[in-house]
């Protein structure tokens, strides 16, 4: 069965690689319009190492994004839990800043950050994009934990602190997991849109790679860079859900094995 479920995606990939491959030779489409797979594939190779320095350069602001995000999202969510007050002053702020589209402020971010520190902006606007989710699901978790139990702790006495960590943060942990595989992807989006916005050579990301090769008709470098970033997400993907199934697979229900 585990066998299957990884071979069954490769082989519907691989089918439908050669699909593209049988039609592009087939209809004698133009390179500049839609490449074959063997020529992104030639680009790749012809062009790695610049590709994967662009890479290197979008995975550390995703990547720093993304710990903001989650270091800041948490942060909030447990004030959130412990005063109502905070809450409700500070949470349509954060509704406020995730409604608002990041292609509408990025422009006002570079200006504000300066042209000299792209990569500043770049990282607040991937921030921006991936904090929402963490602060929300987290919020959610902590104000899910079992009332009987919290009940308990107060009847045996135990102080705010030891409900927060022996309670509340327990029963978050899911939910929090759960964003987190959310926010690692919409901190890699975030990287990429606001480097297209930015517009800047200044930083190398996969995102101005794309840039550069669309206005020099280098099709197949460009699907490339596309090839590559979607790796990116997918490996982002897994290491979260893999750190996900380390985490719950011996206790919660979602991920505890049970006998047919």
């Amino acid at each position: 069965m585990k066998t299957g479920r990884v071979l069954a995606p490769l082989l519907t990939v691989a089918l439908a690689l050669g699909i593209w491959e049988a039609m592009v030779d087939m209809w004698q489409v133009p390179a500049f319009v839609v490449p074959a797979p063997s020529a992104i594939w030639a680009a790749l190779l012809g062009d790695l190492g610049s590709l994967l320095h662009s890479l290197w350069v979008t995975l550390r602001i995703s990547v720093m994004a993304f710990a903001l995000a989650l270091a800041s999202g948490v942060a909030l969510a447990v004030l959130f839990s412990q005063n109502r007050t905070v809450e409700m002053a500070l949470f349509p702020l954060a509704v406020i800043l995730q409604v608002t589209p990041i292609i509408a402020i990025a422009p006002l971010i570079v200006i504000w950050t300066g042209i000299d520190n792209v990569n500043r902006a770049l990282l607040l606007m991937a921030w921006i994009a991936a904090f929402f989710p963490i602060l929300s699901n987290m919020t959610l978790g902590l104000r899910a934990a079992d009332h009987g139990l919290l009940d308990l702790y107060r009847l045996y006495g135990a102080s705010r602190f030891q409900v927060l960590t022996q309670v509340r943060m327990p029963s978050a942990l899911p939910y929090l997991l759960s964003a987190m595989k959310i926010s690692g992807g919409l901190a890699l989006i975030g990287a990429v849109v606001a480097e297209f916005v930015a517009g800047s050579g200044a930083s190398m990301g996969l995102a101005w790679r794309i840039m550069e090769s669309g206005n020099r008709l280098q099709i197949a470098k460009m699907f490339a860079a596309l090839l590559l970033l979607s790796a990116l997400g997918i490996a982002i993907f897994f290491c979260l859900s893999t750190l996900e199934h380390l985490l719950l697979r011996r206790w919660h229900e979602s991920r505890v094995t049970r006998e047919e």
